[in-house]
């Protein structure tokens, strides 16, 4: 059987090598970014079709996340807490991370802020976000991200930016859609850089959870 998937193999090389891909019709594939970007209000083809044209799976992606980090609590709590965590200690490794977390955060807030207009976008600036809180977390001593998280609410925090999300999502899809503005300024597209907002915030908050999480009972290094 393995010599079928040696030939098969065999046969896929040979095929990238010698036979070249049919050139498509790139006017017909511009025609259709151009709607896109006419139809949202927003430079951004890819943010218009995740949060226009595709905003009902996008609505159930915020959601998926949504039970994961809620999983992740559940999943967990039956566990005993890790007994001992290990941070980093020295100073340089330290200074690094937190340059780095604080890069992560201000690209996380300008992706969330100008992923309409650029690449970029909410899930993006979500992640971006994550990034920093777990190189802060790498650092800081457990219980000071804890009583952090707790003193911001960050859990209600995401729990309402999901809220105002899925609103807003049914509201535009019910066809109310905000004024469009000037395509390719900071307030345009309508409601999708309220979107962006809400998305990076949801997935940067409960990246945050789940970090907090797992340190708790899996311990960090």
């Amino acid at each position: 059987m393995k010599w079928v998937y040696i030939a098969a193999g065999i046969a896929l090389f040979v095929k990238m090598l010698l036979i070249p891909n049919p050139e498509g019709d790139s006017s017909h594939i511009s025609s259709i970014v151009e709607a896109v970007v006419q139809d949202s209000g927003v430079p951004n083809a890819v943010t218009a079709i995740i949060l226009r044209n595709r905003l009902f799976d996008t609505i159930f992606e915020v959601v998926v996340f949504t039970i994961a980090v809620m999983g992740a609590h559940f999943l967990l709590a039956n566990e005993r807490p890790f007994c001992a965590i290990y941070q980093f200690t020295d100073q340089p490794s330290i200074v690094m991370a937190r340059l780095g977390a604080t890069i992560a955060a201000l690209v996380g807030i300008e992706l969330a802020i100008r992923g309409h207009l650029s690449p970029g976008g909410g899930f993006a600036a979500g992640v971006a976000g994550g990034t920093a809180i777990g190189l802060v977390a790498i650092t800081s001593s457990t219980e000071w991200m804890q009583a952090i998280y707790k003193r911001w609410n960050a859990a209600t925090w995401e729990k309402v930016s999901v809220l105002v999300f899925i609103v807003l999502s049914v509201v535009t899809l019910a066809g109310v859609e905000l004024p469009h503005g000037e395509l390719g300024a900071l307030f345009s597209g309508g409601v999708i850089p309220l979107l962006n907002i809400l998305v990076a915030v949801k997935v940067a908050l409960g990246s945050w959870a789940v970090i907090l999480v797992f340190i708790h009972y899996r311990g960090l290094l």
